[in-house]
């Protein structure tokens, strides 16, 4: 319905005048202090931090300059090691390393994306996977589906790819209790079959739209049709003296439609160009912001319409309006529409009533998996400054949640998560003195100097946390992987088709134009490089014995000495899988992983099966730092308040050495080691 015109500019004055609340900007002052002691200790305390692409080399870097005193202090103490990563090093397959306590070949993770050879390539999400529901009732244009007998249909459901026992598994069923927050490579969360295991996912967590994180924008010199942009939607929007025509903020599909089309919220926007504010009417809510101002989170209802015998079905969301802009172009973002904790629609904790309980607390908070925005920045909707300020509301978040964790935590085991360390480097890394893909050399090292402030203010909570719980828990920090400048893209796919390996020499594409009766080998996601095997591949061509291996071998060796137009080597090693992966979850595996050198990494076009002219050329993206390169150049950090006893740890190390700390023995299923002193076990 839409809203009945009113005398704008007096309802825009008596709003901001009345407005008991405008969120102008969001604090970065952050802190993990305790807000009460911790009971009389029940039993053993280990905290694990987890501090996504925190860098050895920057951390020691900065440990130099007296700037991480806190880490120092555990480096003095004999707590400090380089953390070696998976293989490749990805964010999904590193956090299953740790989950499991052992490789890829145990949980079957072995890139962001996967491929069906059943499909012949067919690209997918590895680490969950969306199966659509069976069956269902045709009422007009919706249809139904009810799991009750004779009808037994079945809904949709999203499936957690990642295989093995995670080690959590071991300590619940032990009755030790873990808390574990915004743990990446576990959506949906896993179960507790003892009820000793909580658990709040993290990355791979989608948004209400089912995607990883799709802003919403809205600019007078937006376009006229709604756009989709990758990562976000952009419209225009139109005033009539000062008052917005209706927009629409767009939800989750209908999937009670035969044809399920996307839910809408109409809202509208008046604007005071003189005071530089604006109201919007959202739902029987009015948000006043001032330019540069953010909103509280908002309450969304979006409704799936039903057939006439059934009520219609409500999904809530939640999302924060930034006014960018007032005049001369009015600017409106607005975050991913994210689910609400309060009443969630999708699984984002282990129990189920997990999320309510904290919202209880806390309030509404950002349950997607990716918080920080960074394809509003790669897209150009956000400045540098205005990603900051987002993703430093995201930290800020994110040390409430910690401050929550910690009064709520006695005993056992708790693994908290920021992802601040990552997604901010990703965006503003760049240790180096050559020409930035975006920004000026003053700006790249203004920037750059940003995120050493976020590894200081890091420091800061391990410092509380030592304060706090040093005494009494076994405090562990840790990070997956570490960082490198992106400068230059490999396109794998091109070098193959160059090569002879795709056909035809003019192909675009895998997915659209390969032609597979004269392709024996290509390249999907990050560090994938696969060979059309037959009987493995639906069209597959290459044989599975001798040709195998000699092309295998080909492969290595050429890809091994490709070299950069200045002479740079742009891949430092090819590892073969059969080599480096064993266990039981070896069906998506790769053949070889390419391991690039740092500055270099696989083209953006490569990850989805793209071919270009060129096969190695420039990063333009924003995104201007990475870790998708080979192993040996972006390990983690490992420190700890208790001594290390190993001088090269792995992530696989981790879990068992926590389950030894806790008196457990360690699985067969794991091959890493324990870690610790055994006489602090």
């Amino acid at each position: 319905m839409i809203m009945k015109k009113i005398n704008r500019r007096e309802f825009i004055k008596k709003s901001i005048i009345t407005a008991t609340t405008v969120v102008t900007g969001m604090s970065t002052g952050f802190s993990c202090t305790k807000k009460k002691k911790l009971p009389g200790a029940k039993g053993k305390r280990v905290i694990v931090i987890g501090f996504d692409g925190m860098d050895p080399g920057l951390c020691e870097n900065l440990m130099a300059e007296g700037r991480l005193p806190n880490l120092m202090k555990l480096r003095k103490q004999g707590g400090y090691r380089i953390l070696g990563t998976s293989n490749p090093p990805q964010s999904p397959v590193a956090w299953a390393n740790f989950i499991n306590g052992a490789g890829p070949g145990s949980h079957g993770i072995f890139d962001f994306i996967h491929r069906d050879p059943e499909r012949q390539v067919a690209p997918f999400f590895a680490a969950a996977e969306t199966v659509a529901g069976q069956g269902y009732l045709e009422f007009g244009d919706h249809k139904i589906q009810l799991d009750f007998w004779p009808f037994n249909h079945k809904p949709s459901k999203t499936i957690l790819k990642r295989q093995g026992v995670p080690f959590w598994d071991y300590l619940d069923q032990a009755g030790i209790e873990s808390t574990f927050y915004n743990l990446p490579s576990n959506y949906p969360p896993s179960p507790s079959k003892y009820g000793n295991h909580q658990c709040l996912a993290g990355m791979g967590t989608p948004d209400l739209l089912g995607t990883y994180g799709t802003f919403q924008h809205f600019a007078e010199n937006g376009p006229m049709k709604t756009k989709s942009t990758g990562g976000g939607m952009e419209s225009r929007i139109i005033f009539n003296e000062d008052t917005s025509e209706p927009l629409m903020l767009e939800g989750p599909n209908n999937t009670l439609l035969n044809e399920p089309k996307p839910t809408l919220i109409e809202f509208l926007v008046h604007r005071d160009k003189k005071a530089q504010a604006a109201v919007i009417e959202i739902e029987n809510q009015t948000l006043v912001l001032k330019k540069g101002g953010w909103s509280k989170w908002v309450n969304l209802d979006y409704t799936l319409s039903a057939p006439a015998v059934m009520p219609d079905k409500q999904i809530k969301g939640t999302c924060r309006f930034y006014l960018q802009e007032v005049s001369p172009n009015f600017r409106l973002y607005v975050t991913p529409i994210n689910t609400n904790p309060r009443d969630p629609a999708i699984q984002l904790t282990e129990p189920p009533e997990f999320s309510k309980k904290m919202s209880e607390k806390l309030g509404l908070f950002y349950t997607t998996g990716f918080q920080e925005d960074h394809k509003a920045l790669s897209k150009e909707v956000f400045t540098e400054d205005e990603y900051i300020e987002q993703a430093d509301y995201v930290l800020l978040e994110r040390v409430n949640l910690l401050n929550y964790a910690l009064e709520n935590y006695d005993d056992g085991l708790l693994f908290f998560y920021f992802s601040s360390t990552d997604l901010q480097a990703h965006m503003l890394w760049w240790d180096s003195e050559a020409e930035h893909p975006t920004r000026s050399r003053t700006e790249a090292k203004k920037y750059f100097s940003h995120l050493k402030k976020i590894y200081s203010h890091m420091d800061k909570i391990v410092g509380d946390l030592l304060k706090s719980h040093g005494e009494n828990s076994h405090i562990i920090v840790m990070s997956d992987h570490g960082f490198s400048n992106f400068k230059r893209q490999f396109n794998l796919n091109s070098w193959l088709r160059d090569n002879g390996y795709i056909g035809p020499s003019d192909t675009t594409s895998i997915l659209s134009d390969a032609d597979w009766t004269a392709t024996r080998a290509y390249g999907l996601g990050m560090n994938g490089l696969y060979l059309n095997l037959r009987k493995r591949e639906r069209y597959g061509i290459v044989d599975p014995g001798q040709e195998r291996e000699k092309l295998l071998e080909e492969l290595t060796a050429k890809l091994e000495a490709v070299r950069d137009i200045d002479g740079r080597e742009v891949i430092r090693k090819v590892h073969r899988a059969d080599k480096i992966y064993s266990g039981q979850a070896l069906q998506y595996a790769p053949d070889l992983i390419v391991g690039y050198s740092r500055d270099f990494r696989a083209s953006w076009e490569t990850c989805l099966g793209g071919i270009t002219d060129k096969v190695i050329y420039d990063n333009n993206s924003a995104w201007s730092a990475d870790h998708c390169m080979d192993a040996s150049e972006v390990p983690g950090v490992l420190f700890s308040n208790r001594p290390l006893a190993e001088p090269d740890p792995s992530l696989e190390d981790l879990a068992p050495s926590i389950l030894k700390e806790f008196g457990l023995k360690i699985p067969a299923t794991m091959t890493g080691k324990n870690i610790f002193n055994e006489d602090h076990s």
